[in-house]
């Protein structure tokens, strides 16, 4: 038995040095595009790529570009084969990241075939909670899709995807259970500006990256408001003392809170003009209406699904989170943001 396991370690081992993974995007937003630009353009690497949109493919293979996401970017076509066949780019793969919205990925999977997936290394590169499970996606691909718990890792940030585009130097954090998948996949996205980290704090990384697009939100509310730096950093430094008490209750190991994975990703979701969920809540904050502010953007804010979801989530867990609550109410109970930020701020320290 032990030679056996001994065995299968140095095979895997082999594997890992050997760079013999087929990897898979699943996606065709900017994040998406981003990961396959630092996959094919800086790494080499040949990519299948899953879209949707089969307009967008043809553009795809036609101009070398994404028509719709960070149009600037060039891509080799003998280095993607990208297709809307789902079963077809899965099965011809080995690794999957997985980048599509949190809101569509339960509708991409919820009829597809188990046993095509149930055997793959799955990466979760998306930044939300699935609406209709209340699930991380790392815990749907395991509960509802049979992949086992060390086959499932995640990629985070702090890292945008535009800046990406523009080649700016940018920081990845790769979590797994299996070291040696960590390292490996934080190899292939390692290159001249994009330096990588390894982890094995599963869920503490993925709710955190689920947790920092709300407290965006609120820092987008309270810019629109008219609050200023001074108020911004007290409302970031209670953000992150909420995401270490709820990750902490979750998954209670050792981690450190501060490090670019948890702090870097919420700062650089708060503060930058990439961010998304910030854009929302600064239009809500201004004074449009949720439903507005969702037609306006041509990209999906995370943050507003992972509001409600949290919420119930946090309803089985011993923690204060006022500022989860405060953006709650402002989106779905339709409270005065400025009334509700007022609150908020007696409650902050």
């Amino acid at each position: 038995m032990l030679n056996n396991s001994l065995f299968l370690l140095n095979l895997l081992s082999q594997n890992y040095m050997k760079n013999q993974y087929k990897i898979a995007i699943i996606g065709g937003g900017s994040w998406a595009t981003a990961l396959a630009k630092i996959l094919t353009n800086e790494k080499g690497s040949r990519l299948n790529w899953w879209m949707y949109n089969e307009a967008s493919v043809a553009h795809l293979i036609k101009y070398r570009h994404n028509p719709k996401y960070l149009q600037s970017v060039e891509f080799d076509l003998d280095k993607i084969n990208v297709s809307t066949n789902l079963i077809e780019i899965i099965e011809q793969s080995d690794i999957l990241i997985i980048a599509t919205p949190s809101a569509y990925l339960y509708n991409v999977f919820k009829d597809f075939p188990k046993h095509v997936i149930k055997d793959k290394i799955v990466f979760s590169a998306v930044k939300g909670i699935i609406p209709q499970t209340n699930q991380i996606p790392g815990q749907f691909f395991q509960t509802q899709m049979g992949v086992d718990e060390d086959n499932i890792g995640i990629i985070c940030g702090p890292c945008h995807a535009e800046e990406v585009a523009l080649e700016r130097l940018s920081y990845l954090t790769v979590a797994c259970q299996d070291e040696g998948m960590a390292d490996y996949m934080a190899n292939k996205l390692a290159c001249r500006y994009i330096k990588t980290t390894v982890s094995d704090d599963i869920f503490g990384t993925e709710y955190s990256a689920v947790l920092k697009n709300v407290y965006a939100i609120a820092s987008g509310i309270c810019a629109g408001l008219g609050h200023g730096d001074n108020f911004q950093a007290v409302l970031i430094s209670n953000a992150i003392q909420e995401i270490e008490n709820f990750i902490d209750e979750v998954n209670p190991i050792h981690r450190d809170v501060n490090s670019s994975a948890y702090l870097g990703d919420l700062l650089v979701t708060a503060y930058s003009k990439f961010s998304r969920n910030r854009t929302f809540g600064y239009m809500v904050g201004k004074g449009y209406s949720v439903k507005i502010a969702q037609m306006e953007m041509d990209m999906i804010a995370e943050g507003y699904f992972a509001t409600k979801c949290l919420m119930e989530i946090k309803k089985d867990y011993d923690v204060e989170m006022p500022i989860l609550e405060a953006v709650n109410n402002v989106i779905y109970e339709k409270i005065a943001p400025f009334i509700e930020i007022k609150i908020l701020s007696d409650k902050l320290s």
